[in-house]
This record gives structure tokens, C-alpha cells and sequence, in this order.
């Protein structure tokens, strides 16, 4: 019976052999080319960090020597640059704002419907998410243009906030209905009237869901080109505009120090989202 048992035993023994040299193999592949992925996506990122650190003239990689003047001239000599800055930030928030209360309104109302004008209007919520922003900003342009409306900051914002709420939307509603629906049946039962059951037990809950959503819907404003190229003014001229003209005229050196903050400023943002609202969760 032993003598019997000891082929079996060996063709286990190779099965799992074969099985663990599948499974490398399998990690292998997967992870050379998820690190060739990661490597692709961080380069460009890791080249203007080192750029912005030249002491040259002009953008060259690699550069001759290093250096922080570049920072410091974005500090101390670039007024234009800061109010482009200033003004991006002002439409990203007053975009994200806005965008936050038609969203939660939205969500509110579409998030356990299952009737077909529901799901009609997800989809219209979420288009501009499926159809170019180049595409977006022209019809927006010939929308204003139609209406006999000039445009100005409020055009400007009105195109952030079209392409700001989707993410806000997305990220509530997948909050939302993740709650019990017991807890606002519960507390509209012991006598609560809507607005309080909403503002006490409702958005508590979905707080984080809509602090990550108004986190990707700031910075796909403030990062935005295509929108503003077209509903800006002469004297709206947003950041990543400003910093486009720079690189294309001159090749300034200030305008890879400026990528270099928002890149930083990115990264403390997304870190302080993540320990808070659970950034990743919310974005899966």
C-alpha cells in the first residue's frame, strides 16, 4: 500500500511544482508590466520636478547644475503667474461650490430610483464625462453665443461647474446608497421633519462621499484647459492657460517651477483626502 501510494504522492508533488512556477510566472509578467505602467506615468511627472531645479535659462533635460531660483523668481518676480494662480483657484472653488449643491440635490433624488426617467438622467448628469472636453467647451460656446450672453467669470464658472458635478455626483451616489435606509425611516419616525433627518443622520454620512468627489472636481477645474480656452475672456487667463504661453513662447523655466508646486500641492492634498474621506474607497 505504501509502494502504491508513493506515485500519487509524486505527481501531487509535481502538480504543485508546476503550479507554483505558473503562479511566479504569472506574477512575474503582471509585475513587469504593471512597473513598466507606473514607470510610463511617473515620467513625465519626475521630469519636470528635476527641470524646475535647473540653473539654466531654458527648459533642458537634464539640467547643467542645480538650483532654487526658479522658485524663488516664481515668488518674487512673477505677478502675472500668481494672479493666473489666484484665479484658477478662485473658479475651482466656486465650480466644486455649486458643484456640490446640484450634486447632492441630484443624488438625492436619483440615488434608489430604479425608474427609467432615473436612469435618463444619470446619463445626462454624467455626459460630460463621456464626450470630449474640447467638444463641451464649443457647444457651451455657441450655447452663450445662441443666449446673446458675453463672456465672463460666470461663463467661465458655468463650464467648470458642467464638468466638475459629474465626479461629485458619482461619489455621493455610491455613498448614499450604501446607508441603511432604516436610519432615516427611524428618525423620520420619532417625529424628525426632512430637512433636519438630512442634516443630522443623511449628510453626516455621506460627508466623506462628497468631500472625495469635490476633491477630483477641484482639481480637474483648476487643472482644466479646454473649458476655459473657450469661455474665458481677455482678462480671465487661467493658470494652465498662462503657463501654455509661457512654455510656448519663451520656454521659461518659471512655468516648470509652477508645475512643480501644483504637483507637490496635489500630493498634500490627495494625502489629507485619503486620511480623512477615504480618497481610494471613493474612487474605486
Amino acid at each position: 500500500m505504501a509502494d502504491a501510494g508513493r506515485p500519487e504522492q509524486a505527481i501531487v508533488a509535481r502538480e504543485s511544482a508546476a503550479s507554483r512556477r505558473e503562479r511566479r510566472s504569472f506574477h512575474l509578467a503582471f509585475g513587469v508590466l504593471g512597473g513598466a505602467a507606473a514607470a510610463l506615468l511617473a515620467a513625465p511627472t519626475v521630469i519636470v520636478l528635476i527641470t524646475s531645479f535647473t540653473n539654466g535659462h531654458t527648459l533642458n533635460f537634464p539640467p547643467p547644475g542645480y538650483s532654487v531660483r526658479w522658485y524663488r523668481a516664481l515668488l518674487e518676480d512673477s505677478p502675472e503667474i500668481v494672479a493666473a494662480a489666484w484665479l484658477s483657484l478662485e473658479i475651482a472653488v466656486a465650480a466644486t461650490a455649486i458643484g456640490v449643491l446640484l450634486a447632492v440635490a441630484a443624488a438625492l433624488a436619483l440615488a434608489r430610483q430604479r425608474a427609467a426617467w432615473a436612469q435618463i438622467l444619470d446619463a445626462v448628469f454624467m455626459s460630460p464625462l463621456m464626450l470630449p472636453l474640447l467638444a463641451i467647451g464649443l457647444a457651451l460656446l455657441v450655447m452663450f453665443s445662441r443666449l446673446g450672453v458675453d463672456l465672463s467669470m460666470t461663463t467661465l464658472i458655468t463650464g467648470h461647474v458642467v464638468i466638475t458635478t459629474p465626479y461629485i455626483l458619482r461619489t455621493t451616489i455610491a455613498n448614499y446608497v450604501q446607508l441603511d435606509p432604516v436610519l432615516i425611516e427611524s428618525a423620520r419616525a420619532l417625529g424628525a421633519r426632512p430637512w433636519f433627518a438630512f442634516r443630522t443622520v443623511t449628510l453626516p454620512l455621506i460627508t466623506p462621499g462628497i468631500a472625495a468627489g469635490a476633491f477630483i472636481a477641484f482639481m480637474a477645474s483648476f487643472d482644466n484647459v479646454a473649458i476655459s480656452l473657450f469661455l474665458s475672456d481677455a482678462r480671465s487667463q487661467v493658470l494652465p492657460i498662462k503657463l501654455w504661453n509661457i512654455i510656448e513662447s519663451s520656454l521659461d523655466v518659471r512655468a516648470a517651477a509652477a508645475s512643480g508646486v501644483l504637483i507637490l500641492g496635489t500630493v498634500v492634498l490627495a494625502v489629507i483626502m485619503e486620511r480623512a474621506a477615504g480618497l481610494s474607497r471613493h474612487m474605486r
